[in-house]
């Protein structure tokens, strides 16, 4: 109703998605309102076909009037824009990191539609804490949805204790008792499964039983995953890959155990423990090229596959009828990930996967398997408790005084050198220092300290909220130009990312 009333007054309206497979599900929707008048705009359409996006929105033509997009929409040259959609704005993928320029597109929507004096409408079932905290501070207006479309009951969420379920035997491969009961009946009731795990490839880590030793990328400080469909061993981080070796390359020994759990290993199980089911796997291997996303989601839609399994792209607002239960194979992963945001993240991914289930008459059912049932962000996930989780990160942020209290600025740098960038880390600790005091944290080493031969190390500086940032920006950039003016840390990658998280 609000498109369409921008669109009577004559100007233009972009709708941002998080991920590309939300556009293949909207875009049919939106044409049955809005017939002709929306284009796409994303990575994987052609280069010719974004330039015909790009000078249709510069032309204000009427094929280009409703923009549906993934972040980089943003940059479209508008006429006249009179509306911004940032649908679930609290996600992650709206982030751009690397290469430059890094930009949050939630937050260059506000900034693009304060340049057309046009409107922003952030939806989410779990706001980002910033954003929420932007509502409470009367910065935005809030509207809440206290019930479901058509007024359905939310999801029954119950926690399966996988330590429980080891210790007295009662698991079938990865699926806790409970979890395969009701697969079983779901299956027997002609609904459909959706299965969470947030890792692809068959496992994550391959070891020697004998000396322990597990095959490393040459390029990257972290051990190659296991892909059994091509039967080899890849880094997801630079892309590197070798065929999976019969003997330890290290001792010789043929005793190689897989550790860990991928999506492709939950979709063999499933395939051995349900031969009948027909089960589809939807993650970065599965999706590639421009119909990738649009191949699976039809024929989950058309109840062509009993039980999808996938990554945290299954999170973002899909929407399916037929679909009864949704698993979580680990919620463990996320919650104890080393990142101030990993509670708040876990939070609304697990309320967004079981968001899932029960979009039709019946009610849905989740089960999240863990180690640690008694976790708080579990307790809260299971009774729909947004609030509560707000508050409790809310007092923790102001105790170390993380975003929404400050702002955010992590340095890189890069060098194929270790004791060059080490040494460079140094000194530019020592100078910003000067400058910051003990709001500088580091120099300290990512989890994958190094990506494609470069060394990493980052600095973060927390700025206060209330200070301008334009004199922080001047003396970070001084100490940027000293920094590249020493010859022996000229060759040293320098990037600075502003709001970092």
């Amino acid at each position: 109703k609000l498109i369409g009333e921008v669109l009577e007054l004559g100007k233009q309206v972009l709708y941002l998605v998080p991920e590309i497979a939300l556009t293949t599900q909207l875009i049919q929707r939106l044409q049955r309102y809005f017939g002709n008048r929306i284009a796409v705009f994303h990575s994987r359409y052609s280069f010719n076909e974004r330039v015909e996006v790009w000078n249709n929105t510069l032309a204000d033509k009427p094929s280009a009037q409703l923009i549906l997009g993934a972040r980089s929409a943003v940059f479209l040259p508008f006429n006249d824009l009179g509306l911004i959609i940032v649908d679930e704005e609290h996600e992650p993928s709206y982030k751009q990191f690397d290469p430059a320029p890094r930009y949050h597109a939630r937050d260059a929507a506000i900034v693009l539609a304060n340049l057309h004096h046009a409107k922003v409408l952030l939806g989410s079932a779990t706001p980002a804490i910033e954003s929420f905290y932007n509502a409470k501070q009367d910065k935005y207006g809030l509207v809440t949805l206290n019930r479901r479309y058509q007024d359905l009951l939310l999801p029954e969420i119950e926690l399966a204790d996988l330590k429980e379920s080891y210790r007295k035997k009662r698991m079938t491969g990865h699926f806790t008792e409970r979890l395969f009961l009701l697969m079983q009946e779901a299956l027997a009731e002609k609904e459909q499964v959706i299965l969470f795990q947030n890792r692809r490839g068959y496992a994550p880590v391959v070891t020697c039983k004998a000396c322990g030793v597990a095959p490393q990328c040459v390029n990257c400080d972290v051990s190659l995953t296991y892909h059994k469909s091509g039967n080899e061993l890849r880094c997801h981080y630079c892309g590197y890959h070798i065929p999976l070796m019969e003997t330890c390359n290290a001792c010789g020994s043929p005793a190689l155990d897989t550790k860990g759990l991928g999506t492709e290993q939950v979709e063999a199980e499933l395939t051995a423990f349900f031969p009948e089911a027909k089960v589809a796997r939807m993650d970065l291997d599965t999706t590639r090229g421009k119909y990738g996303y649009q191949r699976i989601l039809d024929s989950f839609k058309a109840r062509e596959i009993d039980i999808l399994v996938g990554t945290q792209m299954l999170s973002k607002g899909l929407d399916f009828d037929n679909v009864s239960l949704v698993g979580v194979m680990n919620a463990d992963n996320m919650l104890n990930f080393p990142d101030f945001r990993a509670h708040e993240r876990s939070f609304q991914l697990l309320t967004q996967v079981a968001g899932r289930a029960g979009r039709s008459g019946k009610r849905g059912r989740v089960i999240i398997q863990t180690y640690n049932p008694f976790h708080k962000i579990l307790q809260q996930v299971t009774t729909n408790d947004y609030m509560e989780m707000y508050k409790e990160q809310l007092d923790e942020r102001y105790a170390h005084n993380y975003p929404p209290i400050s702002r955010l600025v992590r340095i890189t740098l890069k060098h194929k050198d270790f004791l060059k960038v080490s040494t460079s880390a140094d000194w530019l600790y020592r100078s910003l220092y000067n400058s910051f005091g003990s709001m500088v944290l580091g120099p300290s080493s990512p989890a994958v300290s190094r990506i494609r031969n470069q060394h990493i190390k980052t600095l973060l500086i927390k700025l206060p909220k209330d200070k301008p940032l334009k004199h922080s920006k001047l003396i970070i950039q001084k100490i940027r130009n000293s920094f590249q003016s020493i010859p022996d840390f000229r060759a040293v990658r320098f990037n600075v990312d502003v709001d970092c998280y």
